[in-house]
């Protein structure tokens, strides 16, 4: 038979467990907006694959696709991005980034589309 004390407690830890998340709306990520000088950097170098679904690199502004990316923290995301890693050549064919270049064009590119990239009219 089961003890009711152990019952009562395993039951009161899943109803805690299931009301931790309650009231918490989970906020949508926002857009990252470049600067004019890093819209042409992303435009020169990083456009040509990530916007290119043939290279298997993962789209701009595909959350999903850079989620696991993003998890690895910052330090392994740059030291992807400086050395290179799968086919992504070394600096993303940016000579001219320096780290926070790269960080801010990644957060660019794990971002949603800003309102004007997805065609949206702004009212």
């Amino acid at each position: 038979m089961l003890d009711r004390g152990w019952c009562r407690a395993v039951l009161a830890g899943l109803a805690l467990t299931a009301l931790a998340g309650c009231g918490e709306e989970q906020e949508a990520a926002a857009p990252v907006v470049l600067d004019t000088q890093l819209a042409a950097l992303y435009e020169h170098s990083c456009s040509t694959c990530h916007e290119d679904p043939a290279t298997g690199a993962p789209p701009a502004h595909d959350e999903a696709a850079w989620a696991p990316r993003i998890a690895k923290g910052e330090t392994q995301l740059l030291d992807n991005i400086v050395n290179g890693f799968n086919g992504m050549p070394p600096l993303g064919q940016c000579i001219e980034c320096d780290a926070g270049d790269f960080m801010t064009l990644t957060r660019f590119m794990a971002s949603p589309a800003p309102a004007s990239a997805k065609g949206e009219s702004e009212e």
